[in-house]
C-alpha cells in the first residue's frame, strides 16, 4: 500500500508518499533518500540507535537499553493481542515468547483481513448492496493498514527482545 488511505485514522493527517530519489539542486544528480534501519544478527546491550528506535518502532515504547523498556514493550504487545493473553503469567515473565505470539497473532489477523477483502464482493453483495460493500471494503483497508503497522512494530520488538541491535543502513 502506498501511504494511508484517506480517512483511516481520525485526527491524524494523511501522510504523503515520499520519493526514493529527491533532487536538492536543479542541475545536480538525484540524491538517494536514506533507508530505514535494519536488524543485524549481533547481540548488544545498547539496543536501537537514535531516539525511539528504528522506523516503525511502536509509539510510547522507549528504545532498548533504557530502564524498563521491556515492561513497556510487553504492555504494548498485550494491547495488540486478545484480552485473554493477560491471564498467562509466563508471557509476562518471558516477553520474547509474548512478542513471538503477538507476531503470529497479527499475521493471522492480516490474513483474515486479506481473505475478507477478497471474498466480500461475492459473499455479501446480496446482503449489503454495492454501497455497503464499498463502505466495508474501505474499513477493511483501514484495518489492514493498522495491522501492517502493528505487525512491523511487533516484529521490531521481537528482534529487540532477542538482543538484536538496529543499525541504520547507508
Amino acid at each position: 500500500m502506498s501511504g494511508w488511505p484517506t480517512g483511516c485514522l481520525p485526527g491524524r493527517p494523511t501522510p504523503t508518499l515520499e520519493h526514493v530519489f529527491e533532487s536538492e539542486a536543479a542541475a545536480g544528480p538525484p540524491l538517494r533518500a536514506p533507508t530505514p534501519a535494519a536488524p543485524v544478527r549481533r547481540r548488544s546491550t545498547a539496543g536501537a540507535t537514535g531516539a525511539g528506535g528504528p522506523p516503525g518502532w511502536p509509539p510510547g515504547v522507549p528504545p532498548p537499553g533504557q530502564r524498563g523498556w521491556d515492561l513497556r514493550a510487553a504492555a504494548w504487545l498485550l494491547d495488540h493481542c486478545p484480552p485473554d493473553y493477560r491471564m498467562y503469567a509466563a508471557w509476562r515473565r518471558h516477553p520474547v515468547a509474548l512478542a513471538w505470539l503477538a507476531v503470529r497473532h497479527l499475521d493471522a489477523q492480516l490474513e483474515a483481513m486479506r481473505t475478507a477483502y477478497r471474498e466480500i464482493r461475492v459473499e455479501l453483495v446480496d446482503d449489503l448492496g454495492p454501497e455497503g460493500v464499498t463502505q466495508v471494503l474501505a474499513d477493511l483497508e483501514c484495518e489492514g493498514v493498522r495491522l501492517v503497522s502493528a505487525r512491523r512494530a511487533a516484529g521490531l520488538l521481537l528482534d529487540a527482545l532477542r538482543g538484536l541491535e538496529f543499525v541504520p543502513r547507508l
